[in-house]
């Protein structure tokens, strides 16, 4: 093992040693920026300035390593009592992108893999051919190990799920107005003042690119009641003024306050 990890660590500070600065400057905001996006990226980028600096070479490596990374994580993760939501089951639970499981953004803990399981059945047995849609849940190694752009989604415990569409009062199944599920925000009153650094982005300049469905409240109102019945979820984030038309009076669901994302995209859950 002595062996093989000082060639890699050799090749490594070579050839970081033979980069020009602005390219070695490239090189290490990657490093940086890439583990807040995916964890692994970061690694895998070390790994392919490690075994060359030949563009095809350098790309050949880092998918490879990349790709074997992430393949490892999935049984790698339940030593930091994470799990992999599957991007390749077709069931009344799916992850809505595949792009999520490729950033390994798909990672809870078992509790919250079987709140979600459990609700996304039930939701199919009350109404269905329903399916339920998650989006960012979280990375599988590390507490407290930051999930960009969210403030939490740290600990294996929370999850987003995608709200249900319809258009012309007919369910789609599967359906979200935005590509990735996030910012393609429903309009509604509310008492946060603008301000300039805040993570709740209004988006303006993009919401009419969108799909034109709206959410089907029969079965947004139905999935908030069965997560807030469920003792093992703490608490549930939607905007007010959706909690407000679709009449939920549950102590779980909260406003997740003003220097939070909106939640009118989507519905944040997390265990207790």
């Amino acid at each position: 093992m002595q062996g093989p990890f000082c060639l890699l660590s050799f090749n490594l500070m070579r050839g970081f040693y033979k980069l020009p600065m602005l390219r070695f400057s490239g090189h290490l905001l990657a490093i940086v920026t890439l583990p807040l996006l995916t964890q692994l990226g970061g690694v895998a980028w070390l790994i392919a300035i490690a075994f060359g600096c030949r563009w095809a070479v350098f790309v050949a490596v880092l998918v490879i390593s990349y790709a074997g990374l992430s393949l490892a994580a999935i049984w790698a993760a339940p030593i930091f009592g994470r799990t992999a939501l599957s991007c390749f089951e077709n069931g009344p639970l799916q992850v809505q992108n595949p792009l999520y499981c490729a950033l390994n953004r798909n990672y809870v803990t078992p509790q919250m893999h079987a709140v979600l399981d459990d609700t996304a059945r039930a939701m199919d047995r009350q109404f269905p051919g329903t399916q339920t849609l998650v989006l960012d849940a979280n990375f599988p190694f590390f507490d407290g190990f930051p999930l960009l752009p969210h403030r939490s989604h740290d600990d294996g415990k929370k999850a987003d799920l995608a709200f249900y569409y319809q258009v012309d009062g007919q369910y789609l199944p599967g359906a979200v107005r935005a590509p990735m599920g996030y910012f393609a925000f429903e309009q509604g009153p509310t008492d946060c003042p603008p301000k300039l650094l805040t993570l709740r982005w209004d988006l303006d300049f993009v919401q009419n690119w969108w799909r034109d469905i709206t959410p089907e409240p029969r079965r947004n109102i139905a999935l908030i009641n069965m997560l807030a019945s469920a003792g093992r979820v703490g608490k549930i984030f939607v905007e007010p003024h959706l909690v407000d038309d679709w009449g939920v009076t549950h102590s779980k669901v909260r406003f997740q306050g003003c220097r939070a994302a909106r939640h009118d995209d989507h519905i944040h859950l997390q265990l207790q």
